[in-house]
């Protein structure tokens, strides 16, 4: 059966007092509302994963994840967090290859194979972003562009590992751009990454859980959640909001 799992990603936002406050909202509302089985991650910055740690040691419901790591072991990488630091502080998610991380920071997919491998290592449940741009839509080539994102990072692994990968479908094109994505453009593309998982991977590439990361909110969470391989969200400016968040997490 697929996990159903709603993360938040705070991006760069919150000092390190009010991502604590943040997240004590969140535990909160979680331990006394939220009752239907959802996995619930909170991927703070680097600077606040510690300290939320120790807030999310107060309840069960709410797990803590990264928003990134570097794709090498240790060594002399001035500023960038190791796979074994964040499972240090406790945290057992991260996300990888966010569309901001590939725009702006050029990261490839080759790159993002190593942060895979090294996620993995360091019993890290790696959320894998993909996505396609408006013009990549409009020129036809998304579902293959798509493809080759999730074959290029991820088909290198053993069935056993890549049971422990989680993806996130990115629509760049319908965020923060004033287009939409209906909850069946959504639908449609999952299931064909559910159909090329499971042309590798088979039963384990069926039982993938995908998540949506298209501004997904309260009034269309449950919507959206409806369509058969929409798994959960991947959360961004509603996570900042702790009602909202777990409003998300309660529409499954």
């Amino acid at each position: 059966m697929r996990k159903k799992i709603v993360a938040g990603n705070w991006k760069m936002n919150k000092t390190l007092e009010a991502g604590v406050q943040l997240a004590t909202e969140v535990v909160n509302i979680a331990e006394s509302e939220l009752n239907n089985g959802a996995t619930v991650v909170l991927c703070t910055p680097a600077i606040h994963l510690s300290a939320v740690a120790g807030v999310l040691k107060s309840g069960k419901k709410v797990s803590l994840g990264a928003q990134n790591i570097y794709q090498k072991e240790s060594g002399a990488f001035t500023g960038e967090i190791s796979a074994e630091m964040v499972k240090s502080v406790g945290a057992g998610y991260v996300i990888l290859g966010h569309s901001e991380r590939r725009e702006y920071f050029s990261e490839t997919n080759a790159q993002l194979a190593e942060k895979v491998n090294l996620a993995l290592k360091y019993n890290l449940t790696p959320i894998f972003c993909c996505g396609e741009t408006l013009a990549q839509r409009e020129a036809g080539i998304h579902i293959d562009f798509v493809k080759s994102q999730l074959s290029e990072s991820l088909f290198h692994l053993s069935p056993e590992d890549y049971a422990k990968v989680v993806i996130a479908y990115e629509p760049i094109w319908a965020i923060g751009t004033g287009v939409t994505a209906t909850s069946q453009q959504a639908q449609d593309m999952h299931k064909e990454l559910r159909t090329h998982l499971a042309s590798k991977y088979g039963k384990v590439g069926e039982n993938t859980s995908i998540l949506y990361g298209g501004s997904a909110k309260p009034s269309n969470a449950k919507e959206l959640f409806s369509q058969p391989d929409i798994d959960g969200g991947l959360i961004g400016g509603a996570s900042l909001v702790a009602r909202d968040f777990i409003d998300i997490a309660k529409a499954f």
